[in-house]
């Protein structure tokens, strides 16, 4: 079914052709037309899924028909677990929201930032992507209403259980109004989510896409058993000897993150962190600096991780492994998208081996592995 089957507007026809889609992902062939409609939906996918452009199409054009709001009363609130997906999903909101006849105005915010830009920012704010606690900030400074809320998203809901957030959230749910539209995005269906599901949605739509693993066979995987004091040397040789170029690069903690950047850029590497010790504005600067091709390697934490979505990476290597293999997953999940192939690597030392096996194990692929021992890495 291509987009235009759809019943979305000309101009947003145009602009996801101007944006390189070509026909829509098995979530927004169902989830599009149940929106439009003002059906409850429960959509069960993963990071890049499609899912989000799924939700924005259709509550853009819902909005062309909705009579205006009081100021500081929004249409549309969306929940997300972090300020870097806050920031994505109302990106995407006004990508194509500028191309359609009646203007919509899109805010996103989050803690970590000054509430006062905030505050004064939130006037004629049609849709409001928001992680909950700064929210309820908001909502107590009197500087947004919630109750007029047309439609509810929930974006991550598992992320946002797993973070903690459940007291904010069933403040903000006390907060609107009991007849409205609720969409509730999760990449699994577990018992607290399924609670929720219970609770807010009514009669749902419900629509499970299978998870990344389907995804993973346009990944190469290549691992290199490494020594502990040679991964520095083996990650600048393999940027540097195949000239790689928008390289994500996951370690395990924030000593880390830092630590591999700071010699990545003494190596004449070009490389930035990011992490949750990171000020939100080094943050953002990074991650847009990488997304646009302008930073070379990119060294993130699992946490932040789950804000990068970029439509077509090339690279990730696992400098050091997560704790799960689901964790594995979604990491090298970041490439190899968009039906775009990509290539994962990953370095293994002694003390991961067995680790290793169980990862792929669970993955269900086994990958082919390099003794990196007779590399001459000197100079790097």
């Amino acid at each position: 079914m291509p987009f235009t089957a759809l019943g979305l507007h000309p101009s947003i026809i145009q602009a996801l052709s101007d944006q390189g889609y070509k026909q829509p992902y098995p979530i927004q062939s169902e989830v599009i037309p149940a929106i439009l409609d003002k059906k409850d939906v429960l959509g069960i996918a993963q990071t890049g899924s499609g899912k989000t452009v799924g939700f924005v199409l259709p509550i853009l054009m819902n909005l062309q028909r909705s009579s205006p709001t009081k100021s500081r009363h929004i249409n549309v609130l969306v929940l997300v677990p972090t300020r870097e997906l806050a920031v994505q999903v109302n990106e995407v909101f006004q990508v194509f929201g500028q191309v359609l006849p009646n203007r919509v105005k899109t805010m996103a915010v989050y803690g970590g930032a000054s509430i006062n830009p905030q505050m004064m920012g939130l006037h004629g704010v049609n849709i409001l992507v928001a992680t909950p606690g700064r929210l309820l900030e908001l909502v107590e400074s009197n500087a947004v209403h919630l109750s007029e809320i047309q439609t509810l998203v929930l974006d991550e809901a598992d992320k946002m259980l797993n973070m903690g957030f459940t007291d904010e959230m069933n403040r903000i749910f006390e907060l609107l109004p009991k007849k409205r539209q609720n969409l509730l995005f999760s990449a699994t269906l577990s018992l607290e989510v399924d609670i929720v599901n219970r609770v807010l949605l009514r009669d749902p739509l419900i629509i499970k896409i299978e998870p990344e693993n389907d995804n993973i066979d346009l990944i190469s995987q290549l691992a290199y058993f490494v020594t502990d004091e040679r991964k520095g040397p083996l990650l600048r040789y393999l940027i540097k000897h195949n000239n790689l170029q928008q390289v994500l690069v996951f370690t395990s903690s924030v000593y880390s993150a830092d630590n591999v950047t700071d010699k990545l850029r003494k190596n004449g590497i070009d490389a930035m962190a990011i992490h949750s010790k990171k000020s939100q504005g080094a943050r953002m600067d990074a991650l847009g600096r990488f997304k646009f091709g302008e930073l070379r390697v990119l060294v993130a934490t699992d946490l932040i991780s789950r804000g990068i979505d970029i439509k077509f990476l090339p690279y990730v290597i696992n400098y050091e492994l997560p704790r799960s293999p689901k964790e594995f997953i979604h990491r090298i999940g970041r490439t190899g998208r968009a039906e775009s192939p990509g290539e994962a690597i990953s370095f293994i030392a002694p003390a991961d081996e067995h680790h290793f096996k169980v990862i792929q194990k669970k993955m269900g692929k086994w990958v082919t592995m390099i003794d990196s021992a007779g590399m001459d890495l000197k100079g790097y």
